[in-house]
């Protein structure tokens, strides 16, 4: 049965194994507020800084868990957390608390989860959701879930990272969201870098598009629309009376035209097309473009990857 731990006390020890970027970042921000840090990696010398500034290196994972109340994990995958505990530091672990911050899917969060119980380990899966220069400065969100009672425990210390969201008890939520949020930032990303590269075939540099398309078009058109249809998402509620699913798919054919046009990729306003004609087939003609959604709910049909 997992162990539910007591709350530490202010500024108590914690232990971050995994010393890539990120988890280099995330024990310098621990120091710098006054938690007395364990580190351990498979390569000691990456500790060399963060031991001068104070931290302590431990000789081997059970020596690492078993420094702290709280152990951060921040190693590639799932199954190099695996590899890197094993049997011996998963006993030490035994009673206390991992937080997992490496990235992976919600089956794999579940698979730990199981794996920790099993140890009695109090176990919480995670999310970054800020590139290693931001951790520990306002706004910069971490996600979390599993066991409330283990977020509840270890709030304080972990605020000292970066807003800390509880999204639930199913400890696949964090990881979902991850894979979600990460996601809209490529579309995103894919979105303006395509743009840029329509408008830049007549010229137009990329940081005079920015301002207008980024700053002015985005904030106004985009974000407020997404915000305030948000609920109509939830709702399945779609009216069309300020424009169609049909009157979206002819301009998509006219983006698409636009890029054969100026000799720019078009395969990803293609994709929209498509997405969009997939929604008019399915019945949503009538409807606002946020119809897609009901297309995006669905597994895509064998060929259409």
């Amino acid at each position: 049965m997992t162990q539910q731990p007591s709350t530490p006390a202010p500024n108590s020890p914690v232990t971050v194994i995994g010393l890539g970027p990120m988890g280099l970042a995330l024990a310098e921000t621990l120091m710098k507020n006054g938690h007395p840090t364990t580190v351990w990696n498979r390569t000691p010398g990456k500790a060399r800084n963060l031991v001068a500034g104070g931290a302590r290196l431990a000789a081997s994972v059970a020596d690492a868990v078993a420094a702290s109340p709280l152990t951060v994990v921040c190693l590639k995958d799932y199954a190099t957390l695996y590899e890197v505990f094993g049997s011996a530091a998963g006993a030490a672990a035994a009673g206390r608390a991992l937080v997992n911050l490496n990235s992976g899917t919600p089956k794999e969060a579940h698979a730990a989860a199981s794996w920790a119980a099993a140890r009695g380990v109090a176990y919480l899966d995670g999310a970054i959701m800020v590139p290693p220069p931001l951790v520990g400065e306002p706004g910069a969100a971490f996600l979390y879930s599993g066991p409330r009672e283990v977020f509840a425990a270890h709030r304080d210390t972990l605020a000292r990272l970066g807003d800390p969201r509880h999204l639930g008890s199913d400890p696949g939520l964090a990881v979902l969201h991850n894979a979600a949020l990460l996601g809209l930032m490529y579309a995103t990303m894919n979105g303006f870098l395509h743009a840029a590269a329509l408008v830049g075939s007549a010229g137009v540099p990329a940081a005079e598009f920015a301002e207008l398309a980024v700053n002015r078009f985005l904030p106004t058109v985009v974000d407020a629309t997404l915000v305030a249809q948000a609920p109509d998402l939830d709702a399945g509620h779609y009216p069309g009376g300020l424009g169609t699913m049909e009157m979206n798919l002819n301009a998509l054919e006219h983006i698409a035209l636009t890029c054969e046009e100026q000799g720019v990729h078009a395969g990803q306003p293609l994709l929209m097309r498509d997405i969009a004609a997939q929604a008019i087939r399915d019945g949503h003609g009538a409807s606002n473009y946020l119809a897609v959604f009901e297309v995006f709910k669905k597994e895509a049909a064998p060929g259409a990857r």
